[in-house]
């Protein structure tokens, strides 16, 4: 009985994995078509990377979408972060639940709702300094939505933190903005990189805040490309997310890679700090 669960097990997990994978594959293999039908392999060309590389307009959307990823994930971070230290350090006070709520409300609201509150705070006549529509209203968007999941991953590793750490380090007089980014920071730092990816991830990926708050001038590439899909999309687009595909493949590798290095010395560097005091 045991080895058929076995095997039913692993047959499970390889059709899931074929469900979430083999889309992706095929995406893949047909950016390498000599024709101009996305869905058919009409021999093997790099036609498409070399249209892709002289698309003007498609390099722009990329670039933006690129740029306020990295904008959103580091705004999304730092907001995030100073939410999750308020709510697993500061304890119980007037008006902390409501401010938990507030914290994460962003991930359960939908997003047309959020696009909509922005869209009216940004074309409000009685505040034209926030320059209407754009990037930085986009910016704000992504960076309110991804705060709330980096609150929610940073305040987990809070929470299972020694604090036996800061606290030792306070004995020792150290101050507390010192001991935060000497102690805390480094031990919570995979959560803050997980945080800082998945907001990357989620600003990249966004649609509908950016269709709502995008002007002429800031088209990110979820748009533009929901824009060609009324033309009929070329086999240029897989070659585009074949190239993205790859580059984040290798970054989460190396992400990872990184993060278990990390981790591993700073386990072997308290281990020994423990050995010596013992």
């Amino acid at each position: 009985m045991s080895v058929g669960r076995g095997w039913g097990g692993r047959a499970w997990l390889w059709a899931v994995f074929a469900f979430l994978y083999l889309p992706i594959a095929c995406l893949v293999v047909f950016s390498f078509t000599g024709g101009e039908i996305t869905t058919r392999l009409d021999g093997l060309s790099l036609r498409w990377y070399r249209a892709l590389w002289n698309d003007d307009e498609l390099k722009r959307a990329v670039g933006l979408s690129l740029m306020l990823g990295a904008l959103a994930a580091t705004g999304a971070v730092i907001v995030g972060t100073a939410a999750a230290v308020v709510l697993a350090r500061f304890g119980a006070y007037p008006g902390s639940r409501l401010f938990a709520g507030i914290s994460t409300a962003p991930m359960v609201l939908p997003e047309v709702v959020i696009g909509l509150s922005l869209v009216l705070l940004f074309t409000h006549p009685l505040l034209p300094g926030l320059g209407g529509r754009g990037v930085v209203a986009i910016w704000t968007a992504h960076t309110t939505l991804a705060a709330a999941y980096v609150a929610v991953l940073v305040q987990s590793r809070l929470l299972e933190m020694d604090r036996s750490l800061e606290e030792a380090a306070l004995d020792l007089g150290c101050p507390p903005f010192k001991l935060f980014f000497v102690i805390t920071v480094p031990v919570i730092a995979p959560a803050l990189a997980a945080g800082w990816l998945l907001s990357f991830t989620l600003s990249m990926d966004d649609f509908v805040l950016a269709a709502m708050l995008s002007d002429p001038g800031s088209t990110t590439l979820p748009v533009l490309v929901f824009s060609r899909l009324h033309h009929g999309l070329k086999p240029e687009i897989n070659a585009l997310a074949t190239v993205v595909v790859t580059v984040v493949s290798v970054a989460v590798i190396v992400a990872h890679r990184l993060m278990v290095t990390s981790q591993r010395r700073r386990s072997q560097a308290m281990a020994a700090a423990k050995r010596q005091t013992g």
